[in-house]
């Protein structure tokens, strides 16, 4: 009797899980997999442009870019996520995304390889992110989304950088725009 408990709470938390991340994301893909981002996290996307270079700033962080009057920073989500870097191409862009730290919100950009679609993703269509063990970090993925035969990797924008990080990007930019 417990394992059949245990096998519907499974599925009950499960659907839960769907539930909560049910909705419209960004997708876009970074090397040979395709990733999305909550649709309300998405500021706008902005074609690539000149990234100045800031000092002293982790290998992830291309840099800043002036976006109407106001200095933002810009990471590089293939540095970030230890991928192999790539050159530019006329399908990287910037996607402009607000993440909320414990001051509020910082507005930052992210570069991507290429912006797919946006997808309302259903309930049913969401998977919990697998364990891969104690040694490899994932809470930055909120989910698995199941598209046709393909799978998406639901990040969670706010986790893919900590706030220590966060906060030292963010004053990289303010020390940036006051020079």
């Amino acid at each position: 009797m417990s394992n059949v408990t245990d096998s519907a709470a499974a599925v009950a938390e499960k659907s839960d899980v769907g539930a909560q991340l049910a909705g419209k994301y960004l997708t876009f893909k970074l090397a040979e997999e395709e990733y999305g981002l909550e649709i309300l996290k998405v500021q706008e996307i902005i074609q690539m442009q000149a990234v100045t270079r800031v000092p002293r700033t982790p290998d992830y962080v291309r840099g800043v870019i002036n976006l109407r009057g106001k200095v933002i920073p810009v990471v590089d989500l293939r540095r970030k996520f230890g991928l192999e870097s790539a050159k530019d191409t006329e399908k990287t862009c910037i996607i402009v995304v607000q993440i909320a730290n414990k001051d509020g919100k910082v507005v930052m950009g992210i570069i991507i390889d290429e912006v797919k679609e946006v997808l309302d993703i259903r309930a049913e269509n969401i998977e919990e992110t697998p364990s891969f063990g104690s040694t490899v970090n994932t809470e930055f993925i909120l989910g698995i989304g199941k598209i046709g035969t393909s799978v998406k990797m639901l990040l969670s924008i706010d986790k893919v950088l900590s706030f220590t990080e966060i906060d030292a990007i963010a004053k990289s930019s303010i020390v940036s725009q006051n020079q």
